[in-house]
């Protein structure tokens, strides 16, 4: 039999194990907050701030729970809808905030359309160009593109984002695959979340932003705009949301409208009265 080790000795390499365990979760904790930081010093910070105000258009706000991002648990929220008053044309808006980073939250551009839209009944058609950009007074947005579909409806949608200040410098189609095939089997929870853990563009995404060290964390703005389509009527559409966004659009200061935030935080909240 092998003479065992003072214990002294047993202790010491479990010190040694335990400390060796604690570094690399702190190494995991702290690293994708060094690595994924890169932003362009060549690009003003700004927010986008929403308009309600726009000529010719009438605004009818809608409430976030009736959306199908009311899981975003954004800091500021604007939705509703704009109709033309002449033609009677429909545009559908959706922008959240949050000045924050919260990781007890789920990220702002994780339930993108792709996939709330398909687990509230839409199904996604094919459809290219499935990227745009689209220059909103000197903010050169990169907008996903989709149609959805639900019983007979045909809605065009762009939605993107931006991150720090600054456009996102990835593409957010990560749930785009899961999207269609969510869609086309009217799967519902679990099973889209299984499909998504083995899906080729979900996991590329993930390298891309690694390999760039594009920013994924701190203040961020979600942006999204529709309007219904009729077949053979795709370009009138996407002439008509290219030509609203910088309607509906307009950068502000990035510090300053944080600083509001904050400012408003810190005041003591209103009872609600009852009468």
């Amino acid at each position: 039999m092998l003479p065992q080790p003072p214990k002294w000795v047993v202790r010491r390499g479990l010190r040694w194990y335990a400390g060796g365990v604690a570094i690399i979760l702190v190494v995991l904790w702290i690293f994708p907050s060094i690595w994924y930081t890169r932003s362009d010093p060549s690009v003003q910070k700004v927010w986008l701030k929403e308009r309600r105000d726009v000529p010719g258009w009438e605004f009818q706000p809608v409430s976030v729970d009736k959306s199908a991002e009311r899981l975003l648990h954004a800091d500021a929220t604007f939705c509703g809808q704009f109709r033309e008053v002449k033609t009677g044309r429909i545009v559908r808006v959706f922008s959240a905030k949050r000045y924050e980073e919260n990781p007890n939250l789920i990220g702002l551009f994780v339930h993108t359309p792709d996939r709330c839209w398909t687990q509230a009944g839409w199904s996604l058609i094919p459809t290219m160009p499935d990227v745009v950009d689209v220059d909103v007074h000197g903010v050169h947005l990169r907008m996903e593109r989709r149609i959805f579909v639900m019983e007979g409806h045909r809605e065009l949608l762009y939605f993107g984002g931006l991150v720090g200040g600054q456009p996102v410098p990835y593409r957010l189609d990560h749930n785009l695959d899961v999207g269609m095939y969510v869609a086309m089997k009217r799967l519902r929870g679990d099973k889209g979340a299984g499909k998504r853990a083995i899906d080729k563009r979900f996991w590329g995404r993930i390298w891309d932003a690694f390999k760039s060290r594009s920013r994924l964390f701190g203040p961020k703005q979600f942006i999204r705009i529709s309007t219904p389509i009729e077949p053979g009527q795709a370009k009138k559409a996407d002439q008509l949301l290219q030509e609203f966004l910088p309607k509906w659009l307009e950068p502000v200061d990035y510090e300053q409208e944080i600083r509001q935030w904050k400012a408003q935080q810190r005041q003591p909240k209103k009872k609600n009265s009852t009468s």
